[in-house]
This record gives C-alpha cells, structure tokens and sequence, in this order.
C-alpha cells in the first residue's frame, strides 16, 4: 500500500480553489479576447479584467485605478521599491532606501540591487529577536533622502506579524512613502490599506488558493512610480503587457473567497498550529520556537533545530511522506544557514536547521498528529548521519 503524503507547506503555495477554477474556465476558452484589442472580444475580456480589479479594490478599501496587475508578489515588490526609488530620485533627489534584514528575497535582493547598481545607499533597520520592527527605530532613521521605506507584513519563514499602522503612521508623518510586501499576509491578515496606513502594498493569487503567475500592487492615489516592464500603456502605462485574463479573474474570485471565510479558517489554522508550537519543543531536545510568540501568522509554526542541516531533514520528511520548508538555499546543493535566523541573532549552527511547518484548509488534526509522532525520530537519525560525517 502507497504511503500517505501530507503537504504541510502551504506558506510556499495552495492548490487552486475549485471556485476559482470555474471562474477562470471561460477565459481560457471562450472569452479568449485580448482586453487591448477593440472588438467584442476585446471588449469582454476588458470588463472582465475591470470588474476583478473593481473586486479586488473593494477588499483592499481603495480605487479601482489604484491596483496593478502584475505578473506574482516578486514583479509587485520590484515595481514598488525600482519604480518609487527612480521617481524619488529623478524628482526628488532621495536616494536612501529603508527595509529590514527579514524580508522577502524579492525585496531585500531588489534592494540590493539598487544599491550596488544603481547608486542608492541601503541602510537595515533593526529588529528585534522575533523579527519585528519598533516604530521608534524607524523614526530614528528615517530622513528627508529617504526615497521609500519597505517592510514585511508578516514574515514568510518566520511567521512574525508586523505592527504596520504604527510604522505607517512614521512614515506619513515625514512624508515618505511605505510599501509592505503583504503575499504572505492576504492570506490570514486584514488587507483594508487604509487602516494598515501603507502607501504601496504586494499580494501574489497563489498564496490564497489563487491561480500561480498573477499578483497586484496597490499604489496610493498621487504616488508618482516610473514603469519598471515599458512597452504598452496597460495598466495606466505602470506596466506593460497584456493582461493575464483569466488569472486576473482568479485571482480577484480566491481573495473574495478568502476574505469571506478568512475567521473560520484562521481559526482552524490556529488550533493546529499551537498544538505544533507546544508539542515540537517539547518532544525534540534543542528545538526552539523561532519568531514572534503570538504576533504571528495563524497558520504557521517555524523553529530552529541544533544541529541539523535543513535539506537533509526535508529530503528525510519527504522520504517519510511529510512536505515542509525551511529557510535555507534548498535545492542549490550548497546549503547555507538562514539568512533571517542569522540577522535575529542565531548562530549558524542553530540557523541552518530551519524549519517550517504551515497548515491550509485540506490540513487534519491526524495530518499533524502523524507529523508529531514521526519527526522526534527523523531529527534523531538525521542529527546522527550527520554526526557521523568527518
């Protein structure tokens, strides 16, 4: 008999919504139409382009005309920080870019880039040992060349929530704009953008049983960003490209879906992670809970295990049926510790055995009861192999 497979991974991507999948049906076969092109096609593929972004703008509490479609949370977050920083600096004359050592690749290593090619100066605020940022440490470095101010909503590998009116309300009050990369957050978190206080905020369909490939960015009426992808004048001449149709319609049909049910799913999360959070600790030895307590995402348990490469136990839980993550380089052959266990202070003997544990909708009390008996003895065995090499 076939073993049983568990996917406990949902923080990396969730299966399609059988909802959504009908709602896309159409525009993969009939409503074919190019929403660019201007005969009846044409035009129905635009209104069904128009009527997501209007879906979407009513969960975000914004304007329909203050949403870009973009290709996933990745191209939203570059928009965001390439497309703010340019005007900034050509308009301006800002050149200084804020965010923390935690974030999402897709903003730290854009970030980055930015620095090192293009001339901007980089600074990382602080955070403190669960991955949060303190508005006191903003408003102690935030300054009149700073072009734009990026942190995380809720941290990916980590779980930790972010207090983003406070932040917001900083920037506001020196006038800078404040993006949050928000794609693990749509999932779990209140998304009103008015109430978080941002000006710029990225979600990606995937994360909310959502299509892959598909994301948009809110940008706040009058912020003025240059187009990052030049060629047409979609989406406002922000971005180019024709539009994804039925990815765009799936995507505004999973975040209505989701906001819908986002209590009675938070709370099954909930239940499911706390057994994880109390149980992984109790029964492994050198085991610690990493990220923030209680101010974390409903779904999500992570921890750091002493003495264990990250690969080698996922390769392990896989082997025994089990689908998690962690924080370090997987599939590259190279591991390295995780980069955020690290900037939280973790040596790297702790950070390279990062591990993460999400839940979703299809997750069972014996899904994570079958986990719980089996990983003592997986860390066990893993810990030995890799004593055992000189």
């Amino acid at each position: 008999m076939e073993r049983a497979h568990i996917y406990l991974d949902y923080a990396a991507t969730t299966p399609l919504d059988p909802q959504v999948v009908r709602a896309m049906q159409p525009y993969f076969e009939t409503e074919f139409g190019n929403p660019s092109s201007v005969h009846r096609w044409g035009q129905r593929a635009e209104a069904a382009v128009e009527r997501a972004r209007q879906e979407i703008a009513g969960l975000l509490r914004c304007q329909p005309d203050e949403i870009i479609f973009t290709s996933g949370g990745t191209e939203s977050d570059n928009l965001a920080l390439r497309g703010v920083a340019y005007h900034a600096r050509a308009e301006l004359g800002r050149n200084h870019i804020l965010t923390t050592p935690v974030e999402h690749h897709a903003v730290l290593a854009t970030a980055q880039d930015l620095a090192a090619r293009h001339g901007f100066e980089l600074e990382l605020l602080p955070v403190d040992r669960h991955g949060r940022v303190h508005p006191d440490d903003l408003a102690t470095r935030i300054r009149p060349e700073t072009a734009i101010v990026s942190i995380i909503y809720a941290n990916n590998e980590i779980g930790t929530i972010n207090d983003l009116p406070s932040l917001g309300r900083v920037c506001r009050q020196h006038g800078v704009p404040f993006h949050t990369d928000a794609v693990q957050a749509a999932s779990q978190l209140p998304i009103e953008v008015h109430q978080l206080q941002v000006d710029l905020m990225s979600i990606g369909g995937h994360k909310f049983y959502g299509p892959k490939g598909v994301g948009a960015l809110y940008v706040r009426q009058g912020l003025k960003l240059y187009p990052v992808q030049t060629g047409g004048a979609q989406e406002g001449g922000r971005r180019a490209g024709t539009h994804n149709v039925p990815f765009i319609v799936g995507m505004a049909e999973a975040l209505k879906l989701t906001t819908q049910s986002r209590d009675e799913h938070n709370a099954q999360y909930q239940v499911l992670r706390d057994i994880l959070l109390a149980e992984i600790p109790a029964r492994i030895p050198q085991a610690l809970i990493t990220g923030h307590p209680t101010e974390r995402l409903p779904n999500h348990a992570s921890f750091a295990l002493r003495g264990v490469e990250a690969n080698r136990l996922l390769a392990a839980l896989d082997l025994a049926g089990f689908a998690c993550s962690s924080g370090s380089a997987c599939k590259t052959g190279n591991p390295e510790p995780s980069q955020v266990l690290l900037a939280l202070g973790y040596s790297p003997e702790w950070a390279m055995g990062s591990l993460r544990i999400t839940v979703g909708r299809p997750t069972k009390h014996e899904d994570i009861e079958a986990l719980i008996r089996q990983l003592p003895d997986i860390v066990q065995r893993v810990r030995e192999a890799e004593a055992a090499i000189p």
